[in-house]
């Protein structure tokens, strides 16, 4: 089901579907619920109550104001959980939606009964040291000011691997058209923020889900978030590559699935 509510004075569009434990979903900073999760939506809604929201800039929902930064974005994701009625929930994060999820678990360790980090970043300093992630958040911004049919000319190719075909594919590339400028550059702003002080504090189970052809976020990043979250899991997807919900939806699925079935069914 499609809704929408005010939070912390932003209106933020959702998804909501399902009955059983709560799993949040968070896009990447293209995209929105739908063009990204919707297999995963459709699918997991037979055992889980699926959210997946708009984050704000993208979507339905509103643009934030000027400094917005991860925080605000995690306490925003956070808020939006409480007002639907959730005190816990399976948060499950892409790309930019991964170093969110980190936030709010930082901010908000109450909240999370796991943590799933698909193709996601300890933000981009994090992850990727500070040269290069102010050179990308340059090439972000430069990005931002193209007609939208160059946008997504210049976006597409590093979201998939060069053998990504369909038609959810070609939705998702299509939904780039769509993007806001000033909300697409505040989650890139958000997206630079360093999450790596919040590793050595997760304590909850956490899936580390990459993809062996992911140039945005290739499986050393993984691997190091790995190596510093004790206990994780780290999985590697043959084939796919950046924003593998869209390119192996069903792969992704099975994974979110038997991940999430260790936690609610052995505990």
């Amino acid at each position: 089901m499609s809704d929408d509510v005010t939070v912390r004075g932003l209106n933020i569009a959702y998804e909501r579907a399902g009955s059983g434990p709560s799993v949040a979903l968070a896009h990447g900073f293209v995209g929105d619920a739908r063009s990204t999760w919707n297999s995963q939506i459709e699918a997991l809604t037979d055992e889980f109550t699926v959210i997946a929201w708009d984050a704000p800039g993208a979507g339905g929902s509103s643009d934030p104001p000027e400094g917005f930064g991860m925080n605000d974005y995690a306490d925003c994701f956070a808020a939006l959980l409480r007002t639907l009625g959730v005190e816990r929930s399976h948060l499950v994060g892409l790309s930019f939606g991964g170093a969110l999820v980190l936030a709010a678990f930082h901010r908000h360790p109450e909240l999370a009964s796991s943590l799933s980090l698909v193709s996601g970043y300890a933000g981009w300093r994090g992850s990727l040291g500070a040269e290069d992630a102010e050179q990308r958040l340059t090439r972000s911004f430069h990005a931002s000011r193209l007609p939208p049919d160059e946008f997504a000319a210049t976006m597409a190719p590093s979201m998939f691997s060069p053998s990504a075909a369909g038609e959810s594919v070609a939705a998702f590339i299509d939904s780039l058209k769509a993007v806001r400028p000033s909300g697409f550059r505040a989650m890139a702003r958000a997206s630079l923020d360093d999450q790596s002080h919040v590793l050595p504090e997760i304590d909850v189970p956490t899936l580390l889900l990459y993809a062996d052809h992911d140039i945005r976020a290739p499986v050393a990043i993984g691997e190091a978030i790995h190596a510093a979250v004790g206990g994780s899991e780290l999985v590697v997807l043959p084939g796919p590559g950046h924003v593998s919900p869209v390119e192996a939806p069903d792969d992704v699925t099975r994974e979110l699935r038997r991940f999430l079935h260790s936690i609610e069914y052995t505990a």
